[in-house]
């Protein structure tokens, strides 16, 4: 199935089609919880695991290692999925005991990364988040947390929800080279303003900033979500685990050669 991801109508660019396999992966529980003082949650939940985004900052890719996998192309094309997600979730809210929390989805890999267009993963979760009013926030690079206005936007009535989404850079470039199989920056402003229009309000996260990469780009970034009605505005810092060092390293020399020779 093509996705409209917004690259084949910016002049220059090829859709690139990743091969990727998908493992259903079947957990006991599907919370997961953290004690770091530097994130800002400390409940999660992810759909997948692994990203088709294939961003190469992504801090999350040493977790394939767990698997004997490759925290380079293994991460970004064999992938996992929790098709039980929605009935683990429904099992541990219903647990005598438990306290309500705000659970944070898009922590580790994105809930809207391309496959959960026909998995529906994600969307199987936010059901049950709505039926126990149970907060929840969302933090995603795609456009296509659209398709759930209709879930979102009565859970926003009541005050449990709160949504980003993450836009790095406003240069197509840089996106393409950087976030390879993202939406374009075009498509998530877009949906910023879908959101808002839907009347559910939207943060920007500028996030990671990456010092002499895009730190310049953050006053135009804040033009542009200002202009799509965005309410808040966040930033994160480049997260950046020993192992991914080299990966990083090799990856910015790429993005060097790319920008400088448009």
């Amino acid at each position: 199935m093509r996705i409209d991801d917004g690259w084949s109508n910016v002049e220059g660019f090829v859709d690139e089609k990743l091969r990727t396999t998908v493992t259903d992966e079947h957990p006991k529980t599907i919370i997961a919880k953290n004690t770091s003082p530097d994130i800002p949650f400390d409940r999660s939940i992810n759909p997948y695991r692994g990203c088709e985004h294939g961003c190469v900052y992504c801090f999350a890719r040493p977790t394939h290692a767990y698997h004997g996998l490759s925290l380079g192309l293994d991460f970004e094309a064999k992938l996992f999925a929790k098709p039980g997600a929605a009935q683990l979730l429904e099992r541990e809210l219903m647990r005598l005991g438990y306290t309500p929390k705000k659970i944070q989805l898009g922590a580790n890999t994105d809930p809207y990364q391309p496959i959960e267009r026909s998995r529906k993963i994600t969307r199987s979760v936010f059901e049950v988040f709505a039926r126990f009013d149970h907060p929840l926030s969302i933090t995603t690079k795609s456009d296509l947390v659209c398709r759930d206005i209709d879930i979102l936007r009565p859970m926003d009535a009541k005050g449990l929800i709160g949504v980003a989404l993450s836009v790095t850079t406003l240069d197509d470039t840089l996106a393409r080279t950087m976030e390879p199989r993202c939406p374009t920056p075009q498509k998530r402003l877009a949906a910023i303003k879908a959101l808002n229009d839907a009347g559910i309000p939207v943060a920007v996260m500028v996030a990671p900033v990456i010092p002499g990469l895009n730190d310049h780009e953050i006053e135009d970034i804040l033009g542009a979500a200002k202009k799509a009605e965005a309410t808040a505005v966040e930033y994160i810092l480049l997260r950046l685990p020993l192992e991914i060092y080299e990966l990083l390293k090799n990856g910015l020399r790429r993005i060097s050669r790319t920008v400088h020779a448009v």
